[in-house]
């Protein structure tokens, strides 16, 4: 079984979707990877589903990815004296460390790090950005602020601080439960929520320490700042448009997209754009046409992966929105356009062999129009390189690995195949067409592009380019 695309669907389960049998049909409908939110997941539910997505894994005979999504810190008003309160513009109101206050003009928080960390002029944002705050002065344990933006804030809404660093690890004891408890499982990815800078991501993957891929979700301004650093650390990374949305002005956001995505790319690393896709279709079978062209937009960007969040989780019309973006990726790699598009954002090769092979790999291939690159790979890495590349054959990545081939199914083009090592030159060459042919993407006479690295099972020194004719089973007994 392969996909007609290379841009990777990942879609998150929830109450409509947490069953076997929608996990079949979404997984049919074009699921590459499903992602946990554990914000909303038991560990129990959590060990569940796992259960369920690996059978699954092996009544279609594919690998299929799973990813948990740690919570991350959530920054909260505590309880209001009197309830909810309308704010007026220019209105100057007092914030004051707690959970409560038995004033009524004071608005209780009860996080000292921001008291810590906050400064004049910096702006807090409540709500999602309903109303606006701006930091007038401050003390230890109470600060003042003027509203630029009026409106009503009730208790426990969320609290954002675009301006501020805070001092806090992205981790919360609840995150580093759930994340004990998807490595025990054995889930493929881990997403890392509230990343400020690059010791967030160091942090997580020391605990990691390779069990599985370290995915972080860039939502804040002051992991922007940051973010060829966090890059370098990070295994993937995620352009998480709603929170940044809510931290920074709107507009901003789709060039920022562009940004995030080409970085990811240039560095060969895997990135997802997420939030809002066909944020519709929650409640309607059919999406809007501004969601149709927002999704368009990420794969004419490259993007490895685009989500569905409560769009497969909670929605009305889960498969059906699978079923949409399926299609409109599809159409957008048949588009005349798309492969120009795409080939005018690759970047220069690095200075090193393995970077060299895989532009060469890329030319080779399309020059002689190949019918797929064929990359033998135990980590991953090779793939990955050449999925950099974003060369118009498949990418079909040959592996002893079951973690590689699932982490693999995050990677824009990449066809993983679970098989056994290769033995020598020849065994590879033979078996690497009888692997394109089997798996439907070349016929007999067709050719294909062979890399690995020599001496075969080095891992990440990739230095061999060859290309093979594909031979039927007849021409290889003989």
């Amino acid at each position: 079984m392969r996909r007609r695309r290379k841009t990777k669907i990942l879609a998150t389960l929830g109450p409509a979707s947490n069953t076997p049998a929608m996990m079949r049909a979404l997984f049919d409908a074009g699921v590459d990877v499903f992602r946990i939110n554990m914000s909303h997941t038991s560990h129990e539910m959590l060990a569940k589903m796992h259960a369920d997505l690996r059978a699954l894994a092996e009544e279609v005979g594919r690998p299929i990815g799973i990813l948990c999504d740690l919570q991350g810190p959530k920054i909260r008003l505590g309880k209001l004296c009197g309830g909810p309160r309308m704010l007026k513009e220019d209105e100057r109101i007092k914030l004051v460390l707690g959970e409560t206050s038995d004033k009524p003009e004071e608005i209780p928080i009860p996080h000292p790090e921001i008291f810590q960390a906050i400064k004049q002029k910096h702006a807090l944002l409540i709500d999602d950005g309903k109303v606006r705050l701006r930091l007038l002065r401050k003390g230890d344990t109470f600060a003042e602020a003027v509203v630029e933006v009026a409106g009503e804030i009730k208790d426990r809404k969320g609290v954002n601080m675009p301006d501020t660093l805070l001092p806090m690890s992205a981790m919360t004891p609840k995150d580093r439960a759930d994340l004990d408890a998807a490595l025990q499982l054995g889930v493929d990815w881990i997403a890392l929520s509230f990343v400020q800078r690059p010791e967030d991501v160091a942090e997580l993957k020391k605990i990691v320490a390779g069990r599985a891929g370290v995915l972080a979700k860039i939502e804040k301004p002051k992991a922007l700042a940051s973010l060829q650093g966090i890059l370098e650390l990070a295994d993937a990374l995620m352009v998480a448009r709603g929170d940044l949305g809510v931290e920074m002005p709107l507009e901003r956001v789709p060039g920022l997209q562009k940004q995030i995505t080409r970085a990811a790319r240039k560095a060969g690393k895997p990135v997802v754009v997420a939030t809002q896709m066909l944020e519709s279709m929650i409640l309607s079978p059919m999406p809007t046409r501004a969601e149709v062209s927002d999704v368009a937009t990420a794969v004419f960007d490259g993007a490895d992966a685009v989500m569905l969040s409560a769009e497969s989780a909670s929605g009305s019309y889960p498969v059906e929105a699978v079923q949409t973006m399926d299609r409109i990726a599809c159409s957008v790699e048949e588009d005349e356009l798309y492969h120009s598009i795409i080939e005018s954002q690759r970047g220069v090769p690095e200075k090193t062999t393995p970077d060299a092979i895989m532009a060469a790999v890329h030319e080779v291939t399309q020059t002689i129009e190949a019918r797929a690159i064929v990359c033998w790979t135990k980590s991953g890495i090779t793939a990955m390189r050449a999925a950099r590349e974003r060369s118009q054959a498949p990418i079909i990545a040959p592996t002893p690995s079951i973690e590689t081939a699932r982490r693999l199914c995050l990677v824009w083009g990449t066809h993983s195949v679970i098989t056994e090592d290769i033995r020598d030159f020849d065994d590879m060459v033979k078996r690497a067409s009888q692997i394109a042919r089997q798996e439907g993407f070349a016929q007999a006479g067709e050719r294909i592009v062979i890399t690995a690295g020599v001496p075969l099972g080095t891992t990440g020194a990739t230095n061999m380019l060859r290309v093979a004719f594909v031979t039927d089973d007849e021409e290889q007994r003989a």
